[in-house]
């Protein structure tokens, strides 16, 4: 059994890159433009444009020599595929070139009866193109088909989301997902690191975050809507340090995805008021949220939170190098706010 990258597919995996959405097992293909539809070799998501020769190439091994254009996560994909050689100063049948007139994201994929060669638009699209040849690799064997393919995305941002807080996963569990991310051709990384039922990012201004926030009593068992509520009365959290979070935003990068922080405010601040009572409207006490929902202690509009904030971001800011931030500002109830006449009471 194969192991490492070997593809997987969930439900979860609905991958948007060409114009259409590809959702295994439940609607097949929505074809594009090819002049065999059906047949997309096992690429996921499918190519915008396939040309099929008919016939059959007659390389039975891939040498990849062009080190200087491969990402962390195309190498890596290489090493773990049958048929692939990687070596760094070699002939080789596959011609790796980067062609400033494509888009940033486009490549193409020819393969011929004895070479293969690739053009993209940026390293970014020379990964897409490895990862398409992969598949196919992986999906048919050898011989490859003689085909044409070229493929840009329609859509910009292509992104998955995970929510560490209410269940925690290791930086290895989260380096997995974005492997799988990857492999997809998903481009943004949404990391919901701070709720109501945990607090997930070291921030060394203020300690009690680690040493409180992260960790919640006890986790509500079953389904919330049960009657009445039951709890396995085990401790449960954890957070990143901020060496781990710069170790997998580098990870992220060497597989030209993006990471966005989600700092939850001024609602789902439970975890971070069970820490600094002082932030919220009443003072407290307060504890970090054993099970779901919507709570009415969010941040009190202070001076003292507005400090607060402004220094989590600056923290923040200085991990993520991508140019956005999740800074949440839904499900806020107003009720502490009115109690504390921040706020009329029929605003």
């Amino acid at each position: 059994m194969r192991t490492g990258l070997y593809p997987f597919l969930t439900f979860a995996n609905i991958s948007f890159f060409c114009g259409f959405i590809f959702i295994p097992t439940l609607f097949g293909f929505a074809e594009k433009t090819s002049n065999n539809p059906h047949n997309f070799f096992g690429i996921i998501p499918a190519p915008a444009e396939i040309k099929i020769d008919g016939g059959k190439s007659q390389i039975e091994t891939i040498t990849i020599s062009h080190s200087d254009e491969l990402s962390a996560f195309a190498s890596q994909l290489i090493k773990e595929t049958e048929g692939f050689l990687y070596k760094k100063s070699v002939s080789s049948n596959t011609d790796i070139l980067i062609d400033t007139l494509l888009g940033n994201e486009e490549y193409i994929l020819n393969i011929e009866a004895t070479s293969i060669i690739i053009k993209g638009g940026s390293k970014t699209a020379v990964q897409y193109a490895i990862t398409s040849l992969v598949q196919m690799v992986r999906h048919n064997g050898f011989p490859l088909p003689l085909v044409s393919i070229q493929d840009y995305p329609c859509f910009v941002y292509r992104g998955k989301h995970l929510d560490v807080c209410r269940h925690f996963f290791s930086i290895e569990e989260v380096k997995k997902y974005l492997d799988f991310m990857a492999y997809y051709k998903f481009n943004h990384f949404h990391w919901h690191l701070t709720e109501d039922q945990g607090w997930r990012i070291e921030i060394k201004k203020y300690p009690k975050l680690q040493d409180v926030a992260a960790y919640r009593n006890e986790t509500l068992i079953g389904h919330y809507n049960d009657t009445p509520h039951k709890f396995d009365g085990k401790r449960y959290g954890g957070y990143y340090t901020q060496k781990e979070i710069k170790d997998l935003v580098s990870f992220a990068e060497g597989r030209h995805i993006h990471v966005i922080p989600e700092i939850e405010m001024p609602g789902h601040a439970l975890a971070a008021l069970a820490a600094y009572p002082e932030l919220g409207c009443s003072g407290g006490p307060y504890k970090v949220a054993t099970k779901w929902g919507v709570f009415e202690e969010v941040f009190c509009p202070t001076e003292n939170t507005f400090a607060f904030l402004y220094d989590v971001l600056d923290e923040v800011i200085s991990l993520f190098p991508y140019k956005y931030i999740h800074i949440g500002g839904d499900e806020c109830p107003k009720s502490s706010w009115q109690k504390k006449q921040c706020l009329p009471k029929n605003h």
